[in-house]
């Protein structure tokens, strides 16, 4: 086999704000596997305080010598993993003429999976607006993230979405464990009138018995940055969660993103497969993902729009809230090799 790689920088629309400083490009490696009849490309684009650095994942991918068995050598780097775990999978996927879903063990045939709509932290009158508008384009579930302001600000928000939207619109919220667990218990009480679906990490990432003693109650717990902090396994250890929010980048690849929401559904616990802002690669992967999980829940998978310019063009095509599935063999991206 024939190992090749190419980084890339790719501008954001608007910066992304994180703990560790504003984001205003997302960097990253493609890698390309060539066995002599097919190729699969892969993609490993860290995300600071979700994977290991870019230094990291450079000097992981460049230790590997037999991509075949390198998996098991990458677990520390789950970027880099996630690189080479897609590449390979993309390349065996076409071997055997299958779209990438159903080759990680998804159904015969799925044409779409459900998306939800994200909104940012901003006023009332503003969020109203931006949750209608995501609904009259289709969306059936949004997310809108809390907890920079005061939770009576959060709440007269929510309140006011819901009365525009109705009853019918899921509604969920990201707090990316801005709150104690005083405030945590408060806001689910005062949540439980709105019909909230889930608050997604309530308390910060190393809270795991406070996120665990948040469960029981009619608002569920979604955990995401505790799974960087953990594993997605630990979580599941732990039972802190209703919901695992499952980043393909973070978990490690499309492969353990599959493996880890089979073990969530085994002991109830609800997979939602999410992006960290990925490149077409690694998004159309995620789409994916999503398609091999059974009964799934609306993903956070439409996020291209976030990005100012691609690794290429995107196949999928988003209609009234739904992401397409590629069909042809492997991932179903354009070979633009070398090109962003």
């Amino acid at each position: 086999m024939i190992v090749e790689t190419h980084e890339f920088s790719l501008p954001l629309e608007s910066p992304l704000d994180t703990a560790h400083g504003p984001i205003e490009h997302r960097k990253g490696i493609l890698i390309r596997i060539d066995d002599g009849d097919y190729v699969g490309i892969g993609e490993a684009t860290p995300l600071p305080g979700w994977t290991e650095s870019l230094p990291a994942c450079r000097a992981a991918i460049a230790h590997v010598d037999d991509p075949e068995s390198a998996l098991s050598s990458l677990e520390s780097t789950p970027a880099a993993r996630h690189g080479f775990a897609l590449a390979l999978a993309d390349l065996r996927a076409k071997r055997e003429d299958q779209p990438l879903y159903r080759f990680l063990g998804g159904p015969d045939h799925v044409e779409s999976v459900p998306a939800n709509a994200t909104v940012g932290d901003c006023s009332r009158t503003e969020t109203v607006a931006a949750v209608t508008d995501a609904v009259d384009s289709g969306f059936e579930s949004v997310k809108v993230k809390v907890g920079a302001r005061s939770l009576t600000d959060d709440v007269s928000r929510l309140r006011a979405v819901r009365d525009a939207v109705g009853s019918d619109v899921e509604l969920r919220v990201d707090a990316n464990g801005g709150w104690s667990r005083a405030e945590a218990r408060e806001a689910f009480h005062k949540f439980d009138s709105l019909r909230i679906a889930y608050v997604e990490q309530p308390l910060p990432a190393d809270d795991i018995d406070g996120l665990a003693n948040l469960r029981g109650r009619s608002v569920g717990v979604a955990v995401d940055e505790s799974i960087a902090e953990m594993s997605a396994e630990a979580v599941l250890d732990t039972g802190a969660a209703d919901v695992l929010i499952c980043k393909p980048m973070v978990i490690g690849g499309p492969d353990r993103v599959v493996e880890v929401a089979k073990r969530a559904r085994e002991e109830g616990v609800t997979p939602v497969v999410t992006t960290t802002i990925d490149g077409v690669v690694a998004r159309t992967a995620a789409i994916h993902a999503a398609a091999a999980i059974p009964d799934r829940l609306a993903c956070g998978v439409a996020t291209g729009t976030l990005l100012g310019r691609d690794l290429g063009p995107d196949r999928t095509r988003l209609v009234d809230g739904s992401v397409s599935v590629p069909q042809e063999p492997g991932n179903g991206v354009a070979d633009t090799w070398g090109e962003s």
